[in-house]
């Protein structure tokens, strides 16, 4: 197949544990040419949606690990499978990237993860259609109503609907310092809608990263683990990953939102969860594949092509 990743730049991936990389590596082990291109490398020409599209090589050096061939404008509709692997933030160039994907597929090219699906599920506000596994939420803007939820559960955690990595994320404990100047700094002063959860002690044994590929699960989650006083165990925040086997608890969130999301156009889904309860559904480069890999001997990269061949 010939395989066109939407991602960051390659210059950028650090390839001991990039998933996007392993998904790379397993499609050309299986004989498969891979491209890439980024969001400013698309444009609508003509009524058609084509991109500025590199070959990439892979040269087996953990320094230099690629090769661009020369790039050229394609339409998107050529390749066997598109994959939208760019980071967030999920701002309005995020949102345009999903519009032209959506005309692409219309054109034909198949596009994983579905860019409505994308569009459709804020990793952060998702998590209230499946309410029956979730903490106690508030998402407003409205200081009062934060702060009558931090008067009744007294240690929350507040955080921003567009972030990632944990950046953003403030606990604020029973004796509510600091809370005035946080609202202020997160609503931009009653202007931006934010979310506000019942802190979950929990977050000391680490925030899970639970995927899914397919439909099906993946048997190990990684459990994010904060280190020196953290409240955020996102890896990007210093937390330590540590893959360990699915609590009945997990499998049973994950296995009730597996076929939901997979009939919603979601063939890879990172869904977070601390202790007993779901944080977050992460759709836009849903990551922790080499973790679990390293660490369990399972090859998330080989299921996740399994599901990309069987999808086309």
């Amino acid at each position: 197949m010939k395989i066109a990743f939407l991602t960051d730049p390659l210059s950028q991936f650090k390839t001991y544990k990039d998933s996007t990389y392993a998904m790379m590596v397993e499609a050309v082990s299986r004989g498969h040419s891979i491209y890439a291109f980024g969001p400013e490398h698309m444009a609508l020409e003509c009524g058609t949606v084509v991109a500025q599209i590199s070959q990439v090589i892979l040269t087996g050096d953990s320094q230099d690990w690629y090769r661009l061939e020369a790039a050229s404008s394609v339409r998107l509709s050529e390749f066997d499978a598109v994959l939208q692997r760019k980071d967030p933030p999920f701002d309005m160039e995020y949102i345009y990237a999903t519009y032209l994907l959506e005309l692409a597929e219309q054109q034909g090219a198949r596009v994983f993860n579905k860019p409505a699906a994308i569009r459709n599920h804020n990793e952060k506000l998702s998590i209230a259609q499946f309410s029956q596994f979730t903490t106690p939420t508030l998402v407003t803007r409205d200081e009062q109503r934060i702060r009558a939820f931090h008067g009744q559960h007294q240690d929350i955690i507040l955080k921003p609907l567009d972030g990632m990595g944990g950046a953003g994320i403030f606990r604020i404990r029973e004796d509510g310092m600091n809370l005035g100047s946080v609202i202020e700094t997160l609503t931009l002063n009653g202007t931006r809608t934010i979310m506000v959860q019942r802190y979950i002690p929990e977050i000391v044994h680490g925030d899970k990263r639970i995927l899914l590929i397919g439909g099906k699960v993946v048997p190990f989650a990684l459990a994010r683990i904060p280190q020196n006083g953290e409240v955020r165990g996102n890896l990007a925040a210093g937390g330590v990953g540590v893959a360990q086997q699915l609590s009945a608890r997990d499998l049973e969130i994950a296995q009730t939102l597996a076929p939901i999301l997979y009939q919603r156009g979601l063939l890879l889904v990172g869904l977070d969860v601390i202790g007993n309860c779901l944080t977050e559904v992460n759709v836009t480069s849903p990551t922790c594949f080499q973790e679990i890999t390293q660490q369990k001997g399972f090859n998330v990269a080989a299921m996740f092509i399994d599901a990309v061949e069987a999808a086309i």
